[in-house]
């Protein structure tokens, strides 16, 4: 059995040195092949890569033209691995090799999917566990699809788990999602996640936000239906707010200085206007940049790689250039112009007879 082990990486050059002997010792015995993406990194990421792969045919190197994103990374990955079993997994070594064996153990019950689940964030600021739990909770609610908690992108797939995702490709990508969409039969196996050996997080607080936002709005209507439930709650606030002025001015005669009332009802419902308004046109940006069918990522070059037999969709393989050949004609075979010139000539005359 061959095992893909699929890395994406960004600027991960004091983090590999210290991953793959890691994770030669965890699959010591097996046959495996990892596979490093790099994600438009401007450190010496690409050339530790290179040397890597030229050293060992089991490291292979897939370099994006620029930065295309974790989760389009993920999925170039999956589209060029060839194991019977893939696993997805960051370098940083908060994702511990050494709990490799047990996901193959379960692998080889008949589960699809294997996710290791977090018992323990540590490493990880107390606001990070306590909005990270908050999302997890508000999106399992407002989205028909359960998702796990405490589950992240480091994860075991079978083969035709693989196949599945594959077909999924929608431009904005929350692979958690999508296999929560799926529903393939899932084993859950807790583990503590350590700190990150070196380097810095790829996953800034703006960048969570618009993560989070992604897996929102890809799988589940519920920001266009809330400002249906906040527009009948405030109309039907106005409407009463309306009948009791009026109450007010009719039978005791008493007039209410409105300027305020007014001023506040009219931010109030502007700012719900405006809220909603921005909601449908993320929607419908997000529904037109999926209609113009762009690839996903795009690949400038590879190392130990060939082409995937499946076929890439949305998706572009950069082919290398090749050298063009010379062509040396000799004396005996350089044609002859002398009969086209006079072939013309001769078409000429009898144009003019």
């Amino acid at each position: 059995m061959l095992l893909s082990v699929v890395v994406p990486v960004l600027n991960e050059a004091e983090t590999i040195p210290l991953f793959l002997p890691r994770l030669r010792a965890a699959l010591h015995g097996r046959i495996w092949e990892v596979i490093f993406i790099d994600d438009g990194s401007t450190d010496a990421t690409s050339e530790i890569l290179g040397e890597l792969a030229s050293n060992d045919p089991c490291v292979k190197v897939l370099r994006f033209t620029r930065n295309f994103g974790h989760q389009a990374a993920v999925t170039a990955g999956l589209d060029f691995a060839d194991g019977d079993a893939v696993v997805v997994m960051d370098v940083d070594l908060q994702d511990p090799p050494e709990l490799l064996p047990e996901m193959l153990a379960l692998y080889e019950q008949g589960y699809d999917v294997v996710s290791p689940q977090r018992i323990s964030r540590e490493s990880e600021t107390r606001f990070k566990r306590w909005t990270a739990a908050l999302f997890y909770r508000t999106l399992s609610r407002i989205s028909s699809h359960q998702l796990t908690q405490d589950v992240g992108d480091f994860r075991l797939f079978s083969h035709r788990a693989v196949n599945a995702i594959r077909s999924l490709r929608e431009e904005h990508r929350y692979m958690r999602g999508m296999i929560a969409w799926l529903g393939m039969k899932e084993a859950l196996l807790p583990f503590r996640r350590c700190a990150r050996v070196a380097g810095e997080t790829k996953y800034p607080l703006a960048k969570m936000l618009r993560f989070a936002w992604t897996g929102i709005s890809s799988f589940s209507a519920f920001p266009l239906r809330i400002s249906i439930a906040a527009g009948s709650f405030l109309g039907g606030a106005g409407f009463l707010y309306l009948l009791w002025v009026l109450y007010l001015a009719l039978w005791t005669k008493t007039l209410i200085p409105g300027w305020a009332s007014v001023v506040a009802m009219q931010c109030t419902f502007s700012g719900m206007l405006l809220l909603a308004l921005g909601a449908v046109g993320d929607y419908v940006a997000r529904t037109y940049e999926e209609t113009k069918g762009r690839p996903l990522y795009v690949v400038n070059d590879t190392c130990n790689v060939s082409s995937p037999q499946h076929g890439l969709t949305r998706a572009v393989l950069l082919e290398k250039p090749q050298p063009r050949k010379a062509v040396v004609i000799g004396a005996d075979e350089a044609p002859d112009h002398s009969i086209e010139a006079e072939t013309t000539l001769n078409s000429l005359t009898s144009l003019r007879a």
